[in-house]
């Protein structure tokens, strides 16, 4: 494998597991020293990540305390990954979601008509909706800040990679996750513009389905219908949507800024 990031600095959040695992062990491999960042500190050994962090990226505290620690040991930054991400949370409708679909899909089956709505947003709570865009959108926009603070100090470029998601085209989700990863383009786009002069370039990854551990809490017959969905047949995974931020974080995209670039196997065209 080429070391397009030889030597340089990534951090990558939610880096425990799934996607932002494969990205770790990704930039790694492409020679980046990278410090891996979750709620737990990650194990480096699997990765090759040059260390493990604690953080709660929906904390401005944490997420400065997190980024001061990695240029204080390492000496320097050159590259965020705002991976870290939730879909649900305590009070946010999931489980009457989950309940009317599959009690629906069972008259539909047996009748082949339903009158069951199969609802979320009057489910949901104040406390729901607001764990959620502390992850999605709060923590990017924590991160990028003090990023963007420690770079100005030093006076050196770099790159922000933020994970979207197919949803923020498609409106496909739930109401919280999507207006999540929908703003994350927004913000993307905007920082994109307002830090070029500073010579740091901001870009998104906005992946479809894709085979993760948070796969596991969706019923399966809701999986069923995102496989067939695809053109390409399937979910991707994890290294895929690595590879594509791998790019993007790279000097093969020296000329890339504001943009999105769509992994989700032809399922939605932006």
């Amino acid at each position: 494998m080429s070391k397009r990031l030889q030597d340089r600095v990534a951090v990558v959040t939610g880096a425990a597991q799934g996607i932002g695992k494969a990205i770790v062990t990704r930039l790694a491999a492409e020679g980046a020293r990278v410090v891996a960042l979750d709620l737990a500190a990650p194990a480096t050994s699997e990765t090759g990540a040059a260390l493990g962090l604690a953080c709660d990226v929906a904390n401005s505290a944490s997420v400065a305390a997190a980024l001061a620690h990695v240029r204080e040991a390492l000496g320097r930054l050159d590259i965020v990954v705002n991976n870290a991400g939730i879909g649900r949370a305590p009070g946010d409708g999931s489980e009457a979601f989950y309940q009317a679909m599959a009690a629906r899909n069972a008259e539909l089956a047996a009748q082949g008509a339903s009158e069951i709505h199969v609802d979320q947003l009057i489910h949901m709570e104040d406390a729901g909706w607001a764990a959620v865009m502390a992850v999605n959108i709060n923590g990017p926009f924590y991160t990028a800040r003090e990023f963007t603070r420690i770079l100005a100090r030093d006076g050196n470029p770099g790159t922000i990679v933020n994970i979207s998601s197919t949803s923020a085209q498609s409106g496909e989700g739930s109401p919280h996750y999507v207006t999540s990863k929908a703003a994350i383009i927004g913000l993307t786009r905007q920082l994109a513009r307002e830090l070029a002069p500073r010579r740091i370039r901001v870009n998104a990854v906005a992946p479809g389905p894709t085979q993760t551990p948070v796969m596991q809490g969706i019923p399966a017959e809701w999986i069923k219908s995102m496989e067939t969905s695809v053109p390409l047949g399937r979910m991707a995974e994890p290294g895929e949507i690595a590879a594509a931020v791998a790019f993007l974080a790279s000097d093969d995209a020296s000329y890339v800024t504001g943009s999105v670039l769509v992994t989700n196997g032809g399922s939605y065209f932006f």
